[in-house]
């Protein structure tokens, strides 16, 4: 939700510093002239509302402009999602790209998947894995998932010392194997 929000002022932003930059163009260039502006600035100190809309713009456009300083300098942790743990030596993180890729490594070595990719999301009880796979169609599917399970889980919790809460397989598809059939001439 944030992110939209920051989006948002972003494109409000944006648009109100084109506005301010067309001005100081037309100042620069002399497209407004001298007798223009103190027209101009006569009426912004006539009328109250002017000067009061003036201000809170002024007010509203400092505070989206420290906003976005903030969120400039802070990290971005959505890039580097890691599980942190902490032991007796020191801290330890291992970045959930690091499990998914031991999964894939892990998946990838049974018999009967020719390709699959993985997903990994942590939760306070553990760690979920979802497996999407192509396979051969020569074994069955029951009994493959099953393996394709068991083997993630415990490789996956034996390397990293995190719990596998659960490893959800999806079976995207199935390859035909390539099949010669010989001539006899």
């Amino acid at each position: 939700m944030i992110k939209v929000v920051d989006k948002l002022l972003l494109f409000l932003y944006s648009i109100v510093i084109g506005i301010v930059s067309v001005f100081m163009i037309s100042l620069g260039f002399g497209w407004i002239t001298d007798t223009m502006m103190v027209d101009l600035l006569g009426d912004f100190y006539r009328q109250e509302s002017i000067s009061l809309t003036v201000g809170v713009t002024g007010i509203i456009l400092f505070l989206v402009s420290a906003r976005f300083f903030i969120v400039s300098l802070q990290r971005n942790s959505a890039s580097t999602q890691s599980i942190d743990q902490r032991t007796e030596f020191g801290d330890i993180r291992i970045s959930i790209e690091t499990i998914e890729n031991l999964a894939l490594k892990v998946a990838v070595k049974q018999r009967g998947v020719k390709d699959i990719k993985a997903r990994v999301r942590a939760t306070d009880a553990g760690l979920e894995i979802v497996l999407r796979a192509i396979i051969d169609g020569e074994h069955a599917i029951p009994v493959l998932t099953e393996e394709i399970q068991r083997a993630v889980k415990e490789s996956i919790e034996e390397i990293t010392g995190i719990p596998v809460t659960n490893v959800a397989v999806f079976v995207a598809n199935v390859i035909q194997a390539n099949t010669f059939k010989s001539r006899v001439e």
